[in-house]
């Protein structure tokens, strides 16, 4: 080897260790960076010597959209359990003591000692007011999952605006990729800002990518409406101000013009947290919903009066706001829940507003024609009224099927299978939430351990490099003792 080539494989080592130094404090620098994947300085070798061609970026495509799809899925998973544990917290939490449920066998249990002592006043009293926490508790329960809607709507407006925001920065991103692949330049920060962006953006709605020319992507969501093609496609949504039971829908979000579907199940078929709060807003919300208003339908209906010529049937204990319209017909009546409430005023059964709670005993609540122990030979032992009551709480009674529940049960058990019915939602997306989470850590075990930083294999290289750059010295050193004797040898 002649002089002129040790010295330049010497420079070409010092210049290739730079550059892998460089690379490899960076690496070092991000190894706690969740968003940085993982350079390596690629050698080739010629005859000109080794040198560094490029900087690698260790990206793996499949483990990625892997990852997206497991992100997607937790996110929506995730949500879909808050709002189902946010409306067994309106009803009391594990013990549901708050519960429509738990005050109607209060008040089944408050009916039957009043029947047993039915001239007592005190027991007259206490049965109202065991009605009175009944429709309380309905009126709450109603009110609370009512807000919740208007929250998760409110959600959904944040959500979109959020996505908007990051398509418009993936753009700047994505046009910078583009830009340095097609000058050759190095594209590797614009691409690990991109797929940070891609993770934000799959925890709002799932999505698929797919590649193009100078590390061009475009972007679909999974039911294959388009979300990025070259510039970001619109996604819009009007929010709701406030939801009632008998208000309309919420509105749809649409992206690029076409509607975004709700999640379907308890193991949520949704990706993101857009169609998961779709999913609570306009189907789990409202049909838990339902089974309120057909608890308060039930109870206006066994404790109504019949009386008059002809016989006419009206609200007596249990009122509401539409009343004196039906609540027969074993369908529906959206809002009834919101509004039930005891029979109030003069000619109700609450002392405090100048009512008589012995009209629980006797009826008479919609006059003189409805009573059913009337004078002058009203009794004190007279209970067929409220051994009626007490009957009609333990008889099978039409419920509308939509409401999801049983459409022939006592108003017990509606009441307590939709208790059920809301457990077995929320168990089932614990269950699916703890795999979701599950499969999410997976993927991201498998997508960090191919694409992030290892401090152990980077000081490894680390060592590597040095024992590159201590042979380079040696070369240099020997060239340099030649070219002293040389020059002895001369003078």
């Amino acid at each position: 080897m002649s002089l002129t080539s040790a010295l330049n494989t010497a420079q070409s080592i010092f210049n290739n260790t730079g550059t892998q130094s460089s690379v490899v404090s960076n690496n070092i620098a991000n190894a706690g960076n969740a968003d940085y994947v993982r350079r390596q300085a690629m050698i080739s070798t010629s005859l000109n010597g080794a040198q560094v061609v490029r900087n690698s970026r260790a990206q793996e495509e499949a483990l990625q959209r892997q990852f997206l799809d497991a992100k997607s899925a937790d996110a929506a998973q995730q949500r879909l359990l808050k709002g189902l544990t946010d409306i067994k917290a309106t009803l009391g939490g594990n013990d549901y003591e708050t519960s429509p449920a738990t005050y109607l066998s209060e008040l089944q249990d408050a009916l039957q000692t009043f029947a047993a002592s039915p001239g007592s006043i005190t027991a007259a009293q206490s049965a109202v007011t065991a009605a009175q926490d009944v429709a309380n508790s309905l009126n709450k329960a109603s009110t609370s999952i009512q807000t919740m809607r208007t929250e998760a709507d409110k959600e959904i407006s944040t959500a979109v605006d959020n996505l908007n925001g990051l398509l418009s920065e993936f753009k700047l991103a994505n046009d910078a990729v583009k830009a340095a692949t097609a000058t050759g330049g190095d594209p590797n920060d614009a691409l690990d800002r991109r797929d940070a962006l891609l993770k934000q953006i799959s925890q709002i709605v799932g999505i698929k990518t797919y590649a193009r020319a100078n590390n061009d992507i475009a972007i679909y969501t999974n039911e294959g409406i388009t979300l990025f093609e070259t510039i970001p496609r619109t996604v819009s949504f009007q929010s709701t101000n406030a939801f009632s039971a008998d208000g309309p829908a919420g509105n749809a979000v649409y992206i690029d013009g076409v509607a975004v579907g709700a999640g379907k199940g308890a193991n949520t078929t949704g990706q993101g947290t857009i169609q998961a709060l779709l999913q609570m807003r306009d189907e789990v919300i409202p049909t838990y919903q339902s089974q309120l208003d057909e608890i308060a339908r039930g109870l206006v209906n066994m404790f109504s009066e019949t009386g008059g010529t002809p016989p006419t049937t009206l609200p007596g204990l249990f009122t509401w706001g539409g009343a004196p319209a039906s609540t027969t017909g074993g369908t529906i009546i959206d809002g009834i829940a919101a509004s039930i409430k005891v029979a109030g005023g003069p000619t109700g059964v609450i002392t405090s507003e100048g009512g008589d709670p012995m009209r629980l005993r006797d009826g008479g609540i919609n006059g003189t024609a409805y009573d059913k122990n009337p004078p002058p030979n009203k009794s004190s032992g007279y209970s067929d009224q409220l051994d009626a009551f007490i009957s009609a709480m333990g008889t099978k009674m039409a419920f509308d099927p939509a409401a999801g529940v049983d459409s022939n049960a006592t108003i017990m058990d509606f009441a307590s299978n939709s208790i059920g019915w809301v457990e077995d939602k929320r168990s089932n997306a614990t269950a699916a939430a703890e795999n979701s989470t599950a499969q999410l850590s997976r993927s991201n075990e498998a997508y960090s351990n191919e694409t992030g930083v290892n401090l152990d294999e980077e000081l490894s290289l680390l060592l590597d490099i040095e024992q590159s750059y201590k042979a380079a010295t040696k070369i240099l050193n020997a060239v340099d003792e030649m070219l002293k004797s040389l020059l002895e040898i001369a003078s």
